[in-house]
């Protein structure tokens, strides 16, 4: 079997681990519960757990990527090198991005902080996407991050509970990499099991 080389493989690995080294820490349960919607289950957790300022840096590194990946999507679109229905999925992929990071953003919010803006400038590596697949192998490099960033978050959870409204966050994150990855002409689940 012959490997294969993936040029984004090192954002990759560095997505997750910017992501990881960002947050410092695993979100508390009051900030899971409430970006899974449980506002009930936050009021019960608040007692438990009074880290706010530690789930407000963690949640803004988190809504961070998400505000990269919504300006990733941007350049993909604005690009000229993607066509329908590609194209669709680009905004469709940046539609999502925006409401996990409207999510991210209500939940800081929530919890007294203020969230993190976007950059007026991403370094993304636009000499080297010349065509729509290196558009496509772009982001589907960026969703692999995020993923593999979510789910090394989700086992520090203590909570079966917890654990499982974490791992719905990045639900959304693994189809768009799995359905990124068909575009290309690559299997688009790999391997049975994601590291």
């Amino acid at each position: 079997m012959i490997a294969r080389i993936n040029p984004f493989s090192a954002l990759e690995g560095l997505s997750r681990r910017r992501f990881l080294a960002g947050s410092s820490a695993t979100l508390s349960a009051t900030a899971v519960a409430l970006m899974a919607g449980r506002p009930a289950l936050a009021a019960e957790q608040g007692g438990k757990h009074d880290d706010a300022e530690s789930d407000v840096r963690i949640l803004n590194t988190a809504l961070g990527a998400e505000l990269e990946a919504i300006a990733a999507y941007a350049v993909g679109a604005g690009s000229g090198l993607l066509q329908k229905p590609v194209l669709d999925l680009a905004v469709q992929f940046q539609g999502h991005h925006k409401e996990h990071a409207e999510l991210l953003a209500k939940t800081v919010r929530k919890l007294g902080g203020t969230p993190a803006e976007a950059r007026e400038h991403y370094a993304f590596p636009t000499d080297k996407l010349k065509t729509q697949a290196d558009v496509l192998s772009f982001a589907a490099g960026l969703e692999r991050g995020a993923v593999s960033a979510y789910l090394g978050a989700v086992p520090l959870f203590r909570g079966r509970e917890l654990a499982s409204a974490a791992a719905s966050i990045l639900g959304d994150e693994a189809m768009h990499w799995a359905i990124l990855r068909q575009a290309l002409g690559h299997d688009p689940v790999p391997a049975a099991f994601m590291s």
